[in-house]
């Protein structure tokens, strides 16, 4: 091995990475912290600290994984989103922290509604069902995914959790599955345009086609569930979709012409870059 304490480990991983990470030195650390099941203090606390044969070998095959394009959260199998630790695997679409504000505002949305029917459409990892079920307790909450792969995925994570017995996980296309009509439609739908595909960095397209690709303008996955939800959306309820930053113009349009009475609103994320549609049904 070219290391042999977590030092030089971690030199030899952040030079290796360099080339294909945005943070290097920062994915370095944090695929030793998981080889070690360490917090990364110990690292800056033990810098001479040595590796057993065992977990120089795991350490040097993951970071030549990662340096291949394999997303980190694929090789640890986990990842933080809204505080929260989930298993991801290739089956799913791996949570972005731009996904958070769905949840934000949706949790907002329901302290009015505690005892509200919620769905998450294409649920893949269960992230966002899962937060909602564990921060909105009384809410009645279904998630649905065409994939049985992505679907076992979050059944995994709402057991982790302890909130498998109050979702309702359910196969199908959108809101097919659905047997009774929501106040809430929460999802992150595919919204890559196939002409988008090749310029995506090598680990995004590491993920799942189905989760990321929706036809030549990235709107086909959001046109479809506007046409499903106009016809199932409860008078006085609320859908957020997660949109691409360049869509917020045309998912408006599309929004609009699916409900002429409702108020439609482009929301910003952190960045300031279109990221979610907000479509506030009327009451009547």
């Amino acid at each position: 091995m070219p290391f042999n304490d977590l030092a030089s480990a971690l030199h030899w991983a952040s030079a290796l990475l360099t080339p294909y990470a945005d943070r290097p030195q920062v994915e370095a650390e944090l695929l030793l912290v998981h080889v070690l099941a360490q917090p990364r203090a110990y690292l800056w606390a033990h810098p001479e600290a040595p590796l057993t044969p065992e977990q120089a070998a795991t350490y040097a095959e993951w970071v030549q994984r990662r340096a291949a394009g394999e997303p980190l959260p694929y090789i640890t199998g986990r990842i933080e989103f809204f505080g929260l630790t989930f298993a991801v695997t290739p089956d799913v679409l791996i949570p972005r922290p731009e996904t958070e504000m769905l949840v934000e505002i949706a949790l907002d949305w329901l302290k009015a509604r505690p005892a509200a029917t919620a769905v998450d459409v294409g649920t893949g990892s269960g992230c966002i069902a899962v937060a909602l079920t564990l921060h909105a307790p009384a809410v009645r909450l279904y998630a649905t995914d065409v994939s049985p792969a992505a679907l076992r995925a979050a059944r995994a994570n709402a057991e982790r959790h302890n909130v498998a017995e109050r979702i309702a996980f359910l196969a199908g296309d959108l809101l097919a599955p659905l047997l009774e009509p929501p106040d809430l439609i929460v999802s992150n739908p595919p919204y890559v345009a196939e002409d988008e595909w090749d310029a995506l960095p090598l680990s995004v397209r590491q993920e799942p086609e189905r989760a990321l690709l929706a036809g030549a303008d990235g709107l086909d996955a959001i046109r479809r569930l506007l046409a499903q939800a106009r016809t199932r959306l409860r008078p006085g309820g609320l859908m957020l979709v997660e949109i691409g930053e360049r869509q917020g113009e045309a998912a408006r349009t599309l929004a609009q012409a699916a409900f002429p009475r409702a108020n439609v609103a482009i929301l910003p994320d952190l960045a300031g870059k279109d990221r979610a549609l907000r479509i506030a049904r009327a009451s009547n």
